[in-house]
């Protein structure tokens, strides 16, 4: 709350500053809250805009001060460029509806953006069905297999114990997870919490953080600002 009144205070101060000829020099600090006090109750549309402004700097330090972590893959568990200049994080859950909503679209990316590599976290929030493919998927990872799992299992519907075990042998995944895969998930659910990711699927490019099935638009527009930003 106290960024919230900083920010709103600033815009004010900076709108009274660029029409306050009349104030001198050394008017109080009392008289200057006043002013900003009458300024933000005048203009109460600046409220919305400093709330999304000070989200959108507590978003981007909890992304840089994590970006490691969420930018290593597990190994296999991504697909692009190796050496991609914007990496797309994408966490995701087999059961979720939306996720599989998504997959048109972050494979659309893959095929028109050959700068980009994405990162897929595992975040198995929505039953045992959930957490048995996502050590499945693992698995595949472990076997370069990966990408070719996760679209068949999304094609196969809700996790159980028969679509996992369908979708391992149509995509030739003979091993059981790996020993780092309960680690792996505990990793993904702690990131989640710090990052303060509503649900599944949560989208991380450059330090924005996209929730729900955005759209292929929204996630171009993100890919393509986070560059911009690179490149300065």
């Amino acid at each position: 709350m106290a960024g919230l009144i900083g920010l709103a205070a600033g815009a004010a101060a900076m709108a009274v500053a660029g029409g306050g000829a009349g104030m001198a020099a050394g008017t109080d600090k009392a008289a200057i809250e006043r002013i900003v006090h009458d300024y933000i109750l005048a203009h109460p549309e600046i409220i919305p805009e400093a709330m999304q402004r000070l989200q959108s700097n507590e978003t981007g330090k909890l992304v840089s001060a994590n970006r490691t972590a969420l930018e290593t893959p597990f190994p296999g568990a991504w697909a692009g460029a190796r050496d991609g200049d914007v990496t797309l994080v994408e966490f995701f859950d087999y059961a979720c509806g939306y996720c599989r909503q998504s997959v048109a679209d972050v494979d659309r990316l893959l095929a028109e953006d050959k700068r980009l590599r994405i990162v897929f976290r595992e975040l198995p929030i929505l039953g045992p069905g959930s957490e048995e493919a996502a050590k499945a998927s693992l698995a595949a990872a472990g076997q370069g297999r990966f990408l070719d799992f996760h679209r068949r299992m999304y094609a196969a519907g809700r996790p159980s114990a028969a679509t996992v075990a369908a979708t391992r042998k149509a995509s030739g995944v003979t091993t059981s997870a790996p020993a780092g895969a309960a680690a792996e998930i505990d990793k993904n659910l702690e990131l989640a919490r710090q990052l303060n990711l509503s649900g599944t699927p949560s989208f991380i490019v450059g330090n924005r953080v996209l929730n729900g099935a955005v759209g292929y638009d929204a996630l171009k527009q993100a890919i393509a600002e986070a560059r911009a930003a690179k490149a300065g």
